[in-house]
């Protein structure tokens, strides 16, 4: 065997070696319903009202991991279906890291959502669920600037039902947007997230995001 057969045989096996070892040392997480952005995104400035007795800004986002929910307190599906899916699945969702989880509820609902309401609504589900809310001139730019939408009736309704994104955000401790995790479609019914799916996709984001 001629030495530069050799060598073409040791350079490979040298790549073969690194793309296991960085399989191994960097796990790609086999996800279902969740979608992990290839460079984690900056969140513009915002400053809303918040249920902790302050104005919630970016620095807020920092430090744990965050899931970001669209909603409102008069919501009569969607919502109190996640909310009651985050606070029944928190302690598994904890399990996967030693860094603190907090939900937010974004509130689409100014008009009747008054923050003594909001704080009410958020205190049933526990300890970690925050309300945040603000004016249409500030809450529809920082809505849209996480990927989500929503859409309120005209103004001289008092009766009505908001429509809004089902899908929840994950915000890394850097107060980045790191993944998104979408509703599950079945015709007939509400859309939602699906419980398992979910779980399962933020233990593998969060475990590999470790090695990162």
């Amino acid at each position: 065997m001629s030495r530069v057969v050799q060598v073409i045989i040791v350079l490979c096996a040298g790549f073969v070696g690194l793309y296991f070892a960085n399989q191994f040392f960097n796990p790609t997480p086999q996800l279902e319903s969740a979608r992990v952005y290839d460079q984690p995104r900056n969140i513009p400035a915002f400053e809303l009202s918040s249920t902790q007795d302050s104005e919630a800004t970016n620095e807020d986002l920092m430090g744990h991991w965050t899931l970001l929910f669209t909603g409102y307190t008069y919501c009569p599906d969607i919502c109190p279906t996640t909310m009651s899916l985050l606070k029944s699945n928190m302690a598994r969702l904890q399990e996967a890291t030693d860094i603190p989880i907090e939900v937010w509820m974004i509130s689409v609902d100014p008009k009747r959502d008054h923050m003594e309401q909001i704080t009410r609504y958020v205190n049933f589900f526990g300890d970690g669920f925050v309300g945040v809310r603000a004016e249409h001139p500030e809450l529809y730019p920082f809505v849209t600037s996480i990927g989500m939408m929503y859409s309120v009736p005209a103004p001289e309704e008092e009766v009505y039902e908001v429509a809004h994104s089902a899908a929840i955000v994950l915000v890394n401790p850097e107060g980045q947007q790191h993944a998104i995790f979408q509703p599950v479609h079945r015709p007939g019914a509400y859309t939602t997230i699906e419980p398992e799916a979910f779980v399962s996709d933020f233990q593998q984001i969060v475990r590999a995001a470790r090695f990162n």
